[in-house]
């Protein structure tokens, strides 16, 4: 788990746009992101089998 310092180091605005990467609004994670909720694809996970996503469940066909 990040510091508060490497997290605010973390989600500085970069000085150049191109620079820009999308990173997990809970942990910080820059790979497995999913745009739509803003977060890591583990941290999705544990939110999503916690229940506090609403409209989310696992799937089952």
């Amino acid at each position: 788990m990040p510091t508060a310092r490497d997290r605010n180091r973390i989600f500085e605005q970069p000085k150049f746009r191109v620079r820009y990467r999308n990173r997990c609004h809970k942990c910080g994670r820059p790979r497995g992101f999913i745009r739509f909720f803003k977060l890591c694809r583990m941290c999705f996970r544990e939110l999503a089998l916690e229940g506090k996503i609403p409209g989310v469940r696992k799937a089952s066909w």
